[in-house]
């Protein structure tokens, strides 16, 4: 089953998510979208390939921090956004790690 679709715009969105609580299970989160960055505009032509090089010096990202003293957590998305020409939004989200290589 082939699906078409449409596209009107696709974008590429950074997502810090902040998940902060005392480890009893109410926790606070809080979404920042980072950077929206459009990688086309028009429908592709089909079996086309769209390469993406997003460089991540301009933005003030931390390292992926995963349950520190059951206190607290910060993730990093990359959201995957296609429009379509009805409106209609279609979404893939990924989830990215970030380190730092040594600490200067």
């Amino acid at each position: 089953l082939l699906v078409r679709i449409k596209i009107k715009h696709m974008e590429l969105n950074i997502i810090r998510r902040e998940i902060a609580g005392n480890g009893t299970g109410t926790n606070q989160t809080d979404n920042e979208t980072l950077t929206k960055f459009e990688i086309m505009d028009g429908a592709p032509v089909k079996d086309q390939c769209v390469p993406v090089r997003l460089y991540l010096t301009g933005f003030e990202l931390t390292p992926t921090y995963k349950n520190v003293q059951n206190k607290f957590s910060v993730k990093y998305f990359l959201n995957l956004v296609l429009v379509d020409e009805e409106d209609r939004r279609y979404f893939k989200q990924q989830e990215i790690f970030i380190w730092r290589k040594n600490i200067a």
